[in-house]
């Protein structure tokens, strides 16, 4: 089973290069301390519509660099994807291998008891990566890391907007089932989802 001392120590062992559907490439891999000016680009080029509906702290070079000085150091693993051949970042991929005590006591509610081997996740895509089936292509290699790291099943970090439908579909298509619904400190609805690893092949 992997740690997350590993991961930093030798990203190679996450790293993969795939097609999307276009012919172009993204590169698959995890986010290094070097990584910080181009992420700081990616969050600040986001869209207000994609920052609505992401879980950032911030969009500028201090929550990158936050990032990336966090590596190994919490529970947290961020992989990124990034465009070949200008090495720009076009996606972030976000995984928390500890749950947080309000996840396990709305899931507890709604009949499922999360376990450690439980984890979190939410990606976010640039705006032009967007409605390009990045998503459906990068997934298998999500559920891999999750598995490498002994999770069976992931449920989605700080739920999906009850209000993104484009979002909520992509979830079920692969393969995640809605497990109840919450209101937030912001009083928007969400819905919180989960997916059983064991039941998905690939």
């Amino acid at each position: 089973m992997l740690t997350l001392t590993e991961v930093a120590d030798d990203p190679s062992i996450l790293t993969r290069r795939l097609a999307l559907n276009d012919a172009s490439e993204v590169v698959f891999r995890p986010l290094v301390r070097t990584d910080a000016d181009r992420l700081a680009a990616f969050l600040a080029a986001l869209s207000p519509e994609s920052r609505r509906l992401s879980t950032f702290d911030g969009y500028d070079l201090a929550t990158a660099q936050d990032m990336c000085d966090a590596l190994a150091r919490y529970d947290k693993l961020r992989l990124v994807l990034e465009e070949v051949p200008s090495g720009r970042i076009v996606g972030l991929l976000e995984f928390s291998l500890d749950l947080h005590p309000e996840d396990v006591t709305r899931f507890l509610e709604a009949g499922i008891h999360l376990a450690p081997t439980d984890c979190r996740f939410g990606p976010t895509l640039a705006d032009d990566y967007q409605e390009r089936g990045v998503g459906t292509r990068v997934f298998p290699l999500v559920t891999d890391v999750a598995r490498r790291f002994g999770r069976k099943r992931i449920i989605l970090w700080g739920g999906v907007l009850a209000d993104n439908p484009r979002a909520i579909r992509y979830y079920r298509k692969n393969g995640f089932h809605l497990a109840g619904s919450f209101t937030g400190a912001d009083g928007l609805r969400s819905l919180d989802m989960i997916l059983d690893l064991d039941s998905r092949q690939g």
